[in-house]
């Protein structure tokens, strides 16, 4: 069996892939002074409460937060005797080479994603992944990483506002009943929400005229239901992209004779 972990600077999330399906997806708030022997005891308590008889043997990790990593890692070969595979890291091989400029990374959550659309839905893929920080990821004809555009998260931007102006209060992401809001709290909602909506649809309009070609647009991340009501700002929403994308790097890496 194969252990995702999907590490991203909120939340991380842990999934179990039996060679047929997920059989569960776990999360938990991403902490770098979280040990692996924490780690161990949250997942076998959870493994016993969904009586699974698991025997990994395989993992492979996306850490955006790298101080988390380190951990992570002693997790797998302390308790599982394992060697995990880390997306981003020289020696985990990915299907297409990512095409940016010279001595560039790129997150690995933003690869994986890539490798899972491309898979799903072919090249010509743009990959909006709404997390702490809203990621639009363009996936070329082959399936490689073209580059992308980063932008505050939805509730990076409450949390920012919030602590720069004293006299505005910290509110929920909701959709507004009305544009304009007569009291503070709607104003802002409708602020993010419609920002929002206007942002997305304005960079998905500025790549599909700078590239001069129709793209695919595929949405993953908790808050991706709420922009996807009405507007047909997304071709599908899929909440496993992410894992769905680590599940097929292993898979290339393991063809290879990479783990």
């Amino acid at each position: 069996m194969l252990l995702c972990i999907d590490t991203g600077n909120t939340n991380t999330v842990f999934s179990i892939w039996d060679g047929n399906k997920f059989l569960t997806h776990w999360r938990i708030a991403t902490d770098h002074r979280r040990t692996a022997d924490e780690y161990y005891v949250w997942l076998s308590t959870l493994i016993a409460v969904r009586k699974f008889e698991l025997d990994i043997d395989a993992c492979i990790i996306s850490a955006t937060a790298p101080r988390v990593l380190f951990n992570l890692r002693v997790l797998c070969n302390r308790y599982f005797g394992i060697r995990p595979l880390v997306v981003g890291k020289p020696e985990c091989l990915l299907p297409v080479e990512p095409r940016v400029d010279p001595g560039q990374r790129v997150g690995p959550d933003r690869l994986a994603n890539t490798v899972g659309a491309f898979d799903r839905h072919g090249g010509y893929t743009v990959v909006v992944d709404f997390g702490t920080a809203t990621n639009f990821d363009l996936v070329d004809c082959d399936g490689a990483y073209a580059g992308g555009v980063i932008a505050p998260g939805v509730n990076l931007s409450l949390e920012a506002l919030h602590m720069a102006a004293a006299a505005l209060p910290h509110v929920d992401v909701t959709t507004p009943e009305r544009v304009i809001g007569t009291n503070t709290v709607a104003c802002i909602q409708s602020g993010i929400y419609w920002g929002y909506i206007g942002l997305i649809e304005g960079i998905i309009k500025r790549i599909r005229i700078e590239r001069n070609h129709d793209f695919k647009v595929v949405a993953t991340g908790g808050l991706a239901p709420l922009f996807d009501q009405g507007f047909d700002l997304f071709d599908t929403i899929e909440d496993d992209l992410t894992m769905h994308g680590l599940r097929l790097i292993h898979d290339y890496n393991k063809e290879m004779g990479n783990g």
